[in-house]
């Protein structure tokens, strides 16, 4: 597992709609393990392996990022934002962010009426908040940034101890990392099926990219990789909210959205490899890529393959390398197993 290359990624801002750096990124490291990358009108990246191969199958990672976008400008030279993606108010305060303007990045911090005034409360909304770049007047910053512009976190990733890793945005830079090195031991050990890799755009917002890349690839089974609750945490409700540790393995949903089949072989091969999995339920929607996915075409087969996260959608989050290491041998352990007559249909009617 290149960890240097997930660092990269981590470190190369990606807010949702502006993700084409990273996308430049993703597709530079494929190109050195797959012949066949493309991009597509979404702004989706796109490896392929095995493209002749009759049954299809679409691995999805979103690399987009939450973040915020310059809404307003005050006279003073004040900054106030529209999130990207969904993301609480509070624990922006006193962080240091990057604006991305027209000429380069400008530096700011988030700031609100003091407590004491007031201000910065439990009831703080995204309007109460500002960003303040030492700026003296509108002009300085019209200058610099227009609105629309997007914002990212000021945060570099770094290791905690026991392996595991904090830093801005896991969710999902560390989906697309792992659709990447899944398709890279293909690439070197071909299955008899077609894999088609997709760092997917837009999930955070409007979850287009999906949608994209499933109408056009028109895939037989699609499995996206994303990440979900982890709840190893003071104060955390297992009764209500699950049992999902860090370096507990990767994480199946269940529900109704999930192919029952595709799911079943997933768990036998984990058992076979003797790779841990958790669970988490998705009775109605996934709130993931899958959802988009599945709906695409004449309908699609779907997976969702997890991550365990910590503190989903702050400023700073936590995974573990082990999670992503066993997720990432648990799917190419499942693609190479499967076959192109590949029957999905949770029930196979052939008359009494």
């Amino acid at each position: 597992m290149n960890t240097s290359f997930l660092f990269d990624l981590l470190k190369t801002p990606s807010p949702s709609g502006h993700e084409e750096a990273i996308q430049e990124k993703w597709l530079t490291y494929m190109q050195t393990y797959v012949e066949d990358v493309t991009t597509d009108l979404a702004g989706n990246a796109i490896a392929t392996v095995n493209p002749g191969a009759p049954f299809r199958i679409l691995l999805a990672g979103h690399c987009d990022e939450i973040g915020f976008m310059v809404k307003s400008i005050d006279e003073s030279g004040f900054i106030y934002v529209e999130e990207l993606g969904r993301l609480s108010p509070l624990p922006a305060l006193g962080m240091e962010v990057e604006i991305h303007g027209r000429n380069g990045v400008l530096n700011g911090v988030f700031g609100a009426n003091a407590q004491h005034h007031g201000g910065a409360n439990a009831d703080l909304t995204m309007d109460d908040l500002f960003i303040d770049c030492g700026a003296e007047s509108a002009e300085e910053i019209q200058s610099l940034v227009a609105i629309g512009d997007p914002i990212t976190y000021k945060i570099e990733p770094s290791h905690l101890r026991n392996n595991r890793v904090v830093g801005r945005g896991l969710d999902n830079r560390t989906g697309a990392f792992i659709v990447a090195e899944v398709m890279k031991r293909l690439a070197s050990s071909l299955p008899e099926v077609c894999v088609q890799g997709v760092s997917t755009v837009n999930e955070e917002t409007n979850m287009g990219g999906a949608y994209f890349a499933g109408s056009a690839l028109k895939p037989d089974l699609a499995i996206a990789l994303d990440v979900t609750f982890a709840t190893d945490y003071p104060t955390a409700e297992i009764g209500r909210v699950g049992d999902v540790t860090l370096a507990g393995g990767p994480v199946l949903a269940k529900g109704a959205p999930i192919n029952k089949k595709a799911n079943e072989h997933l768990l036998q091969i984990a058992k076979e490899r003797n790779i841990p999995v958790q669970y988490e339920l998705t009775p109605r929607r996934t709130g993931t890529d899958a959802d988009q996915l599945r709906i695409t075409g004449e309908g699609v087969p779907i997976v969702l393959v997890s991550l365990p996260l910590r503190y989903m959608h702050a400023p700073r989050e936590v995974v573990s390398l082990q999670d992503i290491e066993q997720e990432i041998d648990l799917l190419v352990a499942f693609i190479q197993s499967l076959r192109p007559d590949t029957d999905l249909r949770p029930l196979i009617w052939n008359g009494r």
